[in-house]
This record gives C-alpha cells, sequence and structure tokens, in this order.
C-alpha cells in the first residue's frame, strides 16, 4: 500500500526464514526472482495489484507451509508452478487476472483447509476432475473466463461449506448437475458455457441463493417455478437460451428481493411478474422473446381474457337470454343508487365550500422546512405527479421518487400507502412528531425537510442520498469491492453515532424500530447515513412502550417473538446485525444461528486469523489497523447480539469504543 516501483532484487532469496511477504497494491514490475524458491517457511504470499510479469518461482511452496496466496490482478505468463501440488495447508488462493497457463486437472493437488480459491480469467484448460469430497471447507471458488471443457461434476455437491460458485465464460457442456441444490450456495454463476438440458427445480431448494446467472447457454424447456422460492433473490439472468414451452412462473411475484433483471433473447410469452424488477426493467432486458405483455413501459398491455369460442350456439343463446335482462336491471339499480350518492355528495361539498369561503376543495397541509424551492407545487411536477419512472425503491411505509427541483436540488420523497394515510386518527400527535424529526441535526442522520397531507396523497420530503441502501452496494461486486475495510468500519462507526444520537441526545429519546441494511444509505465519500423513520415512535418515558410488530425480519430483537415491549435494545440487537452483515458482506443469518447454539462464540474471534471465517472474500485479508478494528467491531457486534436484552450495551457506549479506534 505504498507507490513502490522497480523490481524485486534477487537479494531477497537471502531471507530464507521469511514467513510473510507483502508486496501488494504498489507500482512493482519484472519478474519474481528465482531465489524466493528459498523460502521455506513462507506462510502468506501477496503481490496482488502490481505490474509484475514473467513465471512464477516454480517452488514457491516447496516448504508446504503456505497458507495465502495473493497474487492477482498482475500480469504474471508461464505455467502453474508445480509446486502447487503440494500446498496442502493452503486457505487462500487468489491468482485471477493473469495469463498463466496449465492444466487444472494436474497443476493443483488437494486442499483440505481451503476456504477461497480464485483462478478466474487466466488462460487454463482441464476438466473439473478433483475429489470434491476433500474440500471440506471451500467456500468460494471461481474459474471463470478460462477454457475448461467437460461437464459439471455432480461430486461438488460433496464440498459441504460452498457458497459462491462461478464457473461462468468457459466451454463447460452437458447439464445442470441437480446436486447443486443440496448446497447452501448463495451466488451461482455458470453463464457464457455450451451447457444443455432443463434447469433443475432443485436450484429452487437454494433458499439463500442471492445471484442466479446462467445466461448465454443451449438451455431449454420451461423455466421451472420453483426458483420462485428463492425469495433473497436479488439478481437473475437467464437471457439467450432457448426457454421456448411456457411463459414466466407466476410464482416469479414472490421475488420481492429481486433488483436486476435479464430475460432476452429467447422465446418467452405472456404476462411478466408483478414485481418492480421486472416492471422497471430497461428494455435491453426484456428484448427479443415472443410475445412479453404487461405493466412496463417498453412492453404493450397483456389483453383480457376471451369467452371460449367452442361453446354452442344453443347454449350461448339460453345464456344471454337469461343474462340480458338481469345485467339491465341491475345497471338500473346502480345508476338509481349511484345517482342519490353523487346529488348527496354534490350537497355535502357545497355545504363545505360554503364554510371554507376562499379555500380550496382539495385542501393541502404541509409542514415545510425554510427551504423555499419544496413546495408541493414542484414535488408534483418533478414527479409528474408521481410517475413510476422516478422511482427509485419502494418500502413497507412508501414508494420513494427522486425529484430534481427547480433550483437543481435533488431530493427523495416518500409517497405514503393509503394505508398509513389513514391511521392519523391523531394529527396533532403526528405532527408533533414531524417538527421533532424534523429538527434533527446529524451528519449520520438523513435530513427530513417536510411533510405534506393532500386529499389524494401523503408524502415525505427527505435529503437524497447518492449510492442508496447499504444492502444494494453490498449486493453490487463493483461497488462491495469499493467499499474497503476502512470504509465499512468508517459506516459501522457512522451507524452507531446516529443511534447514540436518537437514544442519548435527543428529548425524549427517539427509537428507530426498523434499522436493517435497506435503511442505511451511503452517500457518495461511502459515508452512513440513517434513514426511514417511517416506523420510528418517539418515546415518552412516562408512557408506554407496547406497540405492533413493526421492523425487518431478520434484523428484529428475538424478544420481539414474545413481547412487543419496544425500547432502545431493540436498536441495538438491529445494530448488531447489520454490523456482521458489513463485515461479512451478506446477511449473517446462519452465524446468528449458531451463536444461540454455543455460548462460547461470544468470546470469538480473538485473533487475524479467525476472521478469514466470516470476512467478506471479496476484499483483499485485512492486516494491522484494519484487522484490528474489524475484530473489535464483532467483538461489539456480538455482544450487541446478547439474547438478555439488558446484557447489551447501550448505543453510547459502542459509539464511545468505535470512536476510539478511529
Amino acid at each position: 500500500n505504498n507507490q513502490l516501483w522497480g523490481s524485486i532484487p534477487r537479494e531477497i532469496g537471502k531471507l530464507t526464514e521469511l514467513t510473510q511477504l507483502y508486496l501488494e497494491n504498489n507500482q512493482f514490475s519484472g519478474a519474481l526472482p528465482s531465489e524466493m524458491n528459498n523460502f521455506t517457511f513462507l506462510q502468506i504470499l501477496q503481490t496482488y495489484n502490481n505490474s509484475f510479469t514473467g513465471h512464477l518461482p516454480q517452488d514457491i511452496c516447496i516448504g508446504g507451509l503456505i497458507r495465502a496466496i495473493a497474487i492477482h490482478e498482475n500480469n504474471f505468463t508461464g505455467p502453474i508452478p508445480r509446486s502447487f501440488r503440494n500446498c496442502s495447508s493452503l486457505v487462500r488462493l487468489r491468482i485471477e487476472g493473469n495469463q498463466l497457463t496449465g492444466n487444472i486437472s494436474e497443476d493443483f493437488g488437494i486442499y483440505p483447509q481451503l476456504r477461497y480459491m480464485d483462478l478466474s480469467d487466466n488462460n487454463l484448460l482441464g476438466e473439473l476432475s478433483w475429489k470434491w469430497e476433500e474440500f471440506n471447507s471451500l467456500a468460494t471458488l471461481k474459474i471463470s473466463k478460462n477454457n475448461l471443457s467437460g461437464t459439471i461434476p455432480a461430486e461438488l455437491a460433496k464440498t459441504p461449506q460452498l457458497q459462491s460458485l462461478d464457473l461462468s465464460s468457459n466451454r463447460l457442456v452437458g447439464k445442470i448437475p441437480k446436486e447443486l441444490g443440496n448446497l447452501k450456495l448463495l451466488e451461482l454463476s455458470l453463464d457464457d458455457n455450451n451447457l444443455s438440458g432443463v434447469i433443475p427445480v432443485e436450484i429452487g431448494m437454494l433458499s439463500g441463493l442471492t445471484r442466479l446467472d446462467l445466461a448465454a447457454n443451449n438451455l431449454n424447456g420451461a423455466i421451472p417455478k420453483q426458483i420462485g422460492d428463492c425469495s433473497k433473490l436479488l439478481f437473475l439472468n437467464l437471457s439467450k437460451n432457448n426457454f421456448t414451452e411456457s411463459s414466466i412462473p407466476t410464482s416469479f411475484d414472490d421475488l420481492s428481493a429481486l433488483t436486476i433483471v435479464n430475460i432476452s433473447y429467447n422465446e418467452l410469452e405472456g404476462p411478466i411478474p408483478l414485481i418492480k424488477a421486472f416492471q422497471d426493467a430497461p428494455f435491453e432486458a426484456l428484448r427479443n422473446n415472443r410475445a412479453l405483455c404487461g405493466n412496463n413501459t417498453r412492453l404493450e398491455a397483456c389483453a383480457s381474457p376471451t369467452i371460449n369460442k367452442t361453446t354452442g350456439k344453443k347454449g350461448s343463446r339460453v345464456v344471454i337470454v337469461i343474462l340480458v335482462p338481469v345485467l339491465c336491471s341491475l345497471f338500473l339499480i346502480v345508476l338509481l343508487v349511484g345517482g342519490f350518492f353523487i346529488i348527496q355528495r354534490r350537497n355535502r361539498n357545497v355545504k363545505a365550500d360554503s364554510e371554507k369561503g376562499e379555500q380550496s376543495c382539495e385542501e393541502i397541509y404541509a409542514i415545510w422546512s425554510n427551504d423555499r424551492d419544496i413546495q408541493y407545487e414542484n414535488i408534483m411536477k418533478g414527479t409528474e405527479e408521481f410517475d413510476s419512472k422516478y422511482c427509485i425503491g419502494v418500502g413497507g411505509y412508501g414508494i420513494v421518487y427522486k425529484v430534481v427541483l427547480p433550483t437543481g436540488r435533488v431530493v427523495a420523497v416518500k409517497k405514503l400507502h393509503q394505508s398509513q394515510n389513514g391511521e392519523m386518527d391523531d394529527f396533532k400527535a403526528f405532527k408533533s412528531e414531524i417538527c421533532v424529526l424534523m429538527n434533527i441535526r446529524h451528519r449520520n442522520i438523513v435530513k427530513l425537510y417536510g411533510f405534506c397531507s393532500h386529499v389524494k396523497h401523503s408524502f415525505l420530503v427527505y435529503e437524497f442520498i447518492e449510492r442508496g441502501s447499504l444492502r444494494n452496494v453490498l449486493s453490487n461486486e463493483e461497488q462491495a469491492m469499493e467499499l474497503d475495510w476502512f470504509k465499512r468500519l468508517n459506516v459501522v462507526k457512522g451507524i452507531a453515532n446516529a443511534l447514540a444520537y436518537m437514544h442519548h441526545d435527543c428529548c425524549p429519546p427517539i427509537i428507530h424500530r426498523d434499522i436493517s441494511s435497506n435503511n442505511v444509505l451511503l452517500d457518495s465519500e461511502f459515508e452512513a447515513h440513517v434513514s426511514d423513520f417511517g416506523t420510528a415512535r418517539l418515546l415518552m418515558p412516562d408512557s408506554s412502550n407496547w406497540t405492533s410488530f413493526a421492523g425487518t425480519f431478520g434484523y428484529t430483537a428475538p424478544e420481539l417473538a414474545y413481547t412487543m415491549a419496544v425500547n432502545e435494545k431493540c436498536d441495538v440487537y438491529s445494530f448488531g446485525v447489520v454490523t456482521l452483515e458489513i463485515i461479512m458482506g451478506r446477511h449473517p443469518g446462519d452465524f446468528i444461528s449458531t451463536l444461540s447454539l454455543s455460548s462460547s462464540s461470544l468470546s470469538w474471534p480473538t485473533d487475524q486469523h479467525t476472521l478469514e471465517d466470516v470476512i467478506d472474500q471479496r476484499l483483499p485479508f485485512p492486516r494491522n489497523k484494519a484487522a484490528n478494528g474489524l475484530i473489535l467491531n464483532i467483538k461489539l457486534a456480538l455482544a450487541c447480539l446478547s439474547a438478555n436484552p439488558q446484557s447489551r450495551p447501550t448505543m453510547r457506549q459502542v459509539s464511545s469504543q468505535l470512536n476510539v479506534i478511529h
């Protein structure tokens, strides 16, 4: 992590007792000297993100002690070192982004401790014929953009810990093994191969799957409805295949978490699912199908069902004779009743107008800040009366729109669902709460500019945060990589500071009640901003704290399963979940489940080596200050996840400790 340049001197080979060598993130070039073959005690070698060329030292693993090799993103050429077969102690192996050659069937050995392997973007040949049952610890396997051939072996399912599998952009053939459904995969990328046959229905058993990419193959038949059971799916790409036998399964309506979808270049027809990912999908994601229809501006509306034309003429006459008088009678009744209510309503409106004098019949009640450009008319004009093309998010309490005001300023507008409009029985209390929230001033809390209630709709106006939710950033490969360890530690600190302010510096204190990665927004500098006070309630010290359930499943405190008494400890628990999610790069559901089974887990982790079990594998292994910071963050998160609410720290205590290390 400096700006060192030039080549590595041969004299480095004299360091025969060297155990760890870190050269990453510099500007080194040239070949690694062959004298590095003398490193018989080497355990860690990291040279990634440089401009090294030439062959790798052939005996770099001769000591058999290496645990981590990370040489990715260089220009190494030549064969895979022959000593790689003897690196049985490997835990992490990353050689992606080079020009290495070899046969993976022959050049690699058995690695029982291996957790992460990325061989992508090289010139490797061979078949996936390893003894997969020996890879007991493998969690991530990526071999994309090579020249692998043969089939995907069913034996891959014998790797019990596998969570991420990427075999894209190779020359693999045959069917997708149904046995993959027995794994606990979170990501499955098999795109850009020559796979054929149908998608196995067992894919639907991958309940934790967030990414499924099967594009650019020769898959055929029907899209299995069981994919609709993958409720956590965020990314789905089935484009450029030969799905010809059916429309899109209606079970896809249940994929509410789906963010990105692509089904282009197939032979699909019929309605698209009734979820935002499909309804907002661009033309490129739907193009070149037979006859898709539905609620998307790029598609035609679906036709209404037609009457069966095979019905006999005689039967039709009987039906007509019966239906016509009945329908005419119903029409007259509806006309009379409707006319009565219209007259009554018109009379009430006239009376109301006479009482209101010069006031508008469509009363607008608004609580605005001092910003003159935030006006009802500007919001309506900026969204074209809440046109869906301005929608940037949907939550349980409303739909969020991006609005550009006449001054050029951008704000986020949350249009409340009608159910929320109708529940404002104590409008005076609601107004008081809005005013309190508008007066909050904290760098890590999304600013509320105002509230507007109209006969048609009500909405809240918030500060616009550029990058959107933390959840979306973590699920985006590129942005997740940009969110490095120090930025992630800063995000955790920002959330803690916001909650400490809400709990301890506001009077009365404010309990958020819905802290999740979806309600933490990141700005252009990856600074955290806590958002969405849709479920927040001002907690008066002398009032009852019992209320109806609100929050996001997977983040709510366990005591809410048997009591609805809400206090600040519920936010503390949710903070612990989000902290682990930031560190792991995914929701820590399975990990949290193990905590309840072992009280000893609460003392874990104690050193940098144990970090390898849970940290986001997409980032380089943290060292020094970053590693120490992560260990402290994990310990604090585990304390926040205590089953006993009274044992959890306060957010002021958490914030104080986090601010000491930054």
